[in-house]
């Protein structure tokens, strides 16, 4: 798997950051894991292998592939 680095909002190094797999053109988001049981309630048919990062909205509009 190869990745590219798509951007960053952080300005420390620190998360989020979004990325893409070159042969697949799938996104790998890093962020903060979601841990607040109240919102994991609410999430629906969540696998075990899942797990769920907050990611903010600017960083996805700035840098999220548009096709």
């Amino acid at each position: 798997m190869t990745l590219r680095f798509l951007g960053t909002t952080s300005e420390d190094g620190d998360c989020p950051t979004l990325y893409e797999v070159i042969e697949t053109g799938e996104i790998i988001v890093q962020g903060d894991r979601l841990t607040d049981r109240a919102h994991l309630d609410e999430l629906r048919n969540v696998k075990d292998s899942e797990t769920f990062v907050v990611v903010p909205r600017t960083l996805l509009t700035r840098f999220a592939p548009k096709e």
